[in-house]
Order: C-alpha cells, then sequence, then structure tokens
C-alpha cells in the first residue's frame, strides 16, 4: 500500500510524465496554473471556509507516483467541495478508491457536508468503484456542447449589464426555482456561492458575470457566467427564470459579443444540466442549432443530503462530467480522467 501526501513542486517532472498523454497547452495550463500555484504551500493551512484553491495529494509507492488527485472548493461555498481531477494507472482501481476515500475523509473532518464528482459515461468501472466503495450516489447528468457556428441574433443590450454583488440573493433565488424539486437538497447554492471573492485575483480561472433584467420592472430574469482557465476556451452558463420565456440564442449572441470585445479568435462551450427544469429544452435547442455535444457526465455526490424522491429512471443514464479533450477547454471547476 502507498502513502498518500501532498504534491510539492519537486514532484513537477513526476506529474508531467503522469500527464503527458495531454496536450502541452492543457498540461502546461494545469501544472503550473492550478497545481503549482505560487499560494499553494500557504493555502494547505487556511481553514476551509478561507480555501479557494484547488489542492493536489499523490500516492507514492517507494519512488513512484501511482496517483493524484486534486479537490477544490465550489466557490464561495465553505462546505462543499468538488473532486476536479483523478490520475491513476490504468485498471488500478484500487489506487482510485484509496485517493478519494482520503480526499472525502480528510475534507469532511475539514467541516465539508458535500463531495462532488463527474464521471464521463465511457468509465462504468470508476463510476462502480465510486458509488459501491466510496459511498457516492447518482444524482443526475450533464452534458458540454461544443458550439460550433455563431446563430445570427439580436439581442437588447438595454435587457443586459454586469453583475453586482447585490445581486447574488436574486440569482441564488433563480438558480434554486431552476432546480428540479427532488434535486434541491442536494444542489440548492446560497448567494456566497455568487459573490465575488475577495481573492478573485489569486484565482486560476477569469470568470465574466452578466444578469438579465425585465425591461418593464427590472426584475432579474436570468443570469450568465463566463468562465475561461486558458483566455481561449470559454465556457457560458446561464440561469434563467422558469416563469418568463428567454430567447436562448439571443442570450449567447451576448455572450459571444461580450467575448468578443476581449478575443479574436476563441472557442466557446456551454453546459446543459438534467437536474435542472429546462434542461432537455435547452437539449433540443442546442441540437437543433447544430452544436456538437463533446461530453456526457454523470453527477455523483457523497453527501449528508438526501433527495426528497427518485426521479424517473430511464433504461440507460448517460454520464456527465467534465470534458479532456485534446485541446484545453474551459471549464468550472473540474476534470475527471482516467488514462495516463
Amino acid at each position: 500500500m502507498g502513502r498518500i501526501r501532498k504534491l510539492y513542486f519537486f514532484d513537477k517532472k513526476s506529474t508531467e510524465e503522469m500527464i503527458s498523454f495531454l496536450n502541452n497547452n492543457v498540461s502546461d495550463n494545469y501544472i503550473n496554473q492550478i497545481m503549482f500555484n505560487f499560494f499553494a504551500p500557504l493555502h494547505h493551512l487556511l481553514p476551509l471556509s478561507l480555501k479557494f484553491l484547488p489542492e493536489s495529494y499523490v500516492l507514492k509507492e517507494n519512488k513512484t507516483l501511482k496517483g493524484l488527485i486534486t479537490i477544490a472548493p465550489i466557490k464561495n461555498s465553505n462546505k462543499k467541495v468538488e473532486i476536479e481531477k483523478l490520475l491513476f494507472e490504468e485498471n488500478s482501481l484500487a489506487d482510485a478508491a484509496e485517493l478519494v476515500q482520503f480526499a472525502v475523509s480528510k475534507y469532511k473532518a475539514m467541516g465539508a457536508t458535500s463531495v462532488l464528482v463527474k464521471v464521463d459515461d465511457y468509465l462504468p468501472e470508476l463510476l462502480n468503484m465510486l458509488v459501491s466503495k466510496c459511498s457516492f450516489s447518482q444524482i443526475s447528468y450533464e452534458k458540454l456542447w461544443r458550439v460550433n457556428k455563431f446563430i445570427d441574433s439580436n439581442f437588447d443590450k438595454r435587457c443586459y449589464r454586469p453583475f453586482r454583488n447585490s445581486d447574488s440573493q436574486a440569482v441564488a433565488n433563480l438558480y434554486n426555482d431552476s432546480l428540479a424539486p427532488h434535486f434541491r437538497p442536494l444542489l440548492s447554492k446560497d448567494s456566497k456561492e455568487f459573490r465575488e471573492n475577495i481573492f478573485k485575483g489569486l484565482s486560476y480561472y477569469s470568470e465574466y458575470k452578466y444578469v438579465i433584467e425585465n425591461k418593464k420592472d427590472h426584475n432579474l430574469v436570468g443570469y450568465i457566467s463566463i468562465l475561461t482557465t486558458d483566455n481561449e476556451n470559454f465556457l457560458v452558463d446561464i440561469i434563467q427564470s422558469n416563469w418568463v420565456e428567454l430567447d436562448i440564442n439571443s442570450v449567447l449572441a451576448y455572450a459571444v459579443n461580450r467575448i468578443s470585445k476581449r478575443k479574436k479568435k476563441f472557442g466557446v462551450f456551454v453546459r446543459t444540466k438534467r437536474y435542472v427544469t429546462l434542461g432537455d429544452k435547452y437539449d433540443k435547442i442546442f441540437l437543433d442549432n447544430g452544436y456538437e455535444c463533446v461530453q456526457n457526465q454523470i453527477v455523483l455526490t457523497n453527501s449528508s443530503a438526501k433527495i426528497l424522491k427518485e426521479s424517473e429512471k430511464s433504461p440507460k443514464y448517460t454520464v456527465i462530467g467534465q470534458f479532456c479533450p485534446a485541446k484545453p477547454i474551459s471549464t468550472s471547476s473540474t476534470k475527471i480522467c482516467k488514462d495516463l
């Protein structure tokens, strides 16, 4: 059995070898910005409520690194964390289980109430291991779509404005109302999770946020987050009120317009979530627009909260999670890969 310890700077060469299967830009971005952030040594000393960077641990046997796990606090939440990356030797599920069990135990001892992980649907053995050995439960799934062509659509600038911290409670209400009722105990968010963090400048990603207002009464009816880790690929996330009809193509046109103000050449991705009430509608719109579904991931959680009631089960689950492509893309938080 190996020993699990923090990832140190002198592990850089071994880590580069472990993720050499990735495109150079991806590996460089991950290693330099996430794993070897200059603030990392001090960050490990912070209590969970103040953590804002991912933290990595390695499984070492003799002098060989057998696996790696990266855990990140879910933005501005002092009770939720996410497993962003899991690397282990092929067919070494025992090593993966050891790393995950270590992470869950460590962060729950620090006060975490929920550990989230997203698993690609082509990794059924890893999924079964998380459920059977690590006490995770399947919640739902997500899809990641690549915007191959931009749909010509007009938008009214008067309906959009930059997000302010004073909007955080209204946006949290929009998000919680958008969840299917039986998922709310597990996935609901409070206003702090949308508020700007004082450590934003030290983060490994950039995020641009906007709100959509009703022109008549100025009530918030939508929220747009544009996130990037490499300033080349941008992930657009949309939250909308269930009671107001929005033209999603217009919303995406506005998001693309904001990105184009910063970059001339860029890639755009959007995510759909099966656990929100309008998830199926978004899937259909993106499919009709000719967007390419590049990732399906199952969402799992190890949480003290429980689903209130079972949703209708389909014969197969399509898994949604984090995308590990040949070239880097933006994702919230998180990537989970099996390969070495």
